[in-house]
């Protein structure tokens, strides 16, 4: 997922919600996101938490049920060390997330 590698992904157990967490050893402004999914494993229902200590809910994101990688503008950037990426559903079944690629931008 971080690795630029299109052969590698990330991949969640069944159920939900699912989440990826980002930490930082210093705090950093995230200004948009990138991120690419497998088709018909794509997080639904997402929001973005940010914090130090704790992450607090932020602002909600749409991903679309695509194999291409998508990008998304944080609409009030603030500077933390953690950034946790919340998927509420999955166009899955069963609940499971696939992520091929995950980049954050200052």
């Amino acid at each position: 997922m971080f690795d630029n590698c299109p052969e590698t992904c990330w991949n969640s157990d069944a159920g939900t919600p699912q989440w990826v967490i980002i930490n930082f050893e210093q705090e950093c402004e995230v200004r948009s996101f990138e991120i690419e999914f497998q088709g018909g494993f794509v997080g639904k229902n997402c929001h973005l938490e940010i914090g130090n200590k704790e992450t607090k809910f932020h602002e909600s994101f749409y991903p679309e049920d695509k194999n291409a990688l998508q990008v998304f503008n944080v609409k009030n950037p603030k500077k933390a060390k953690t950034f946790k990426f919340i998927f509420n559903k999955s166009t899955d079944f069963y609940g499971r997330i696939i992520i091929y690629k995950l980049s954050l931008y200052s």
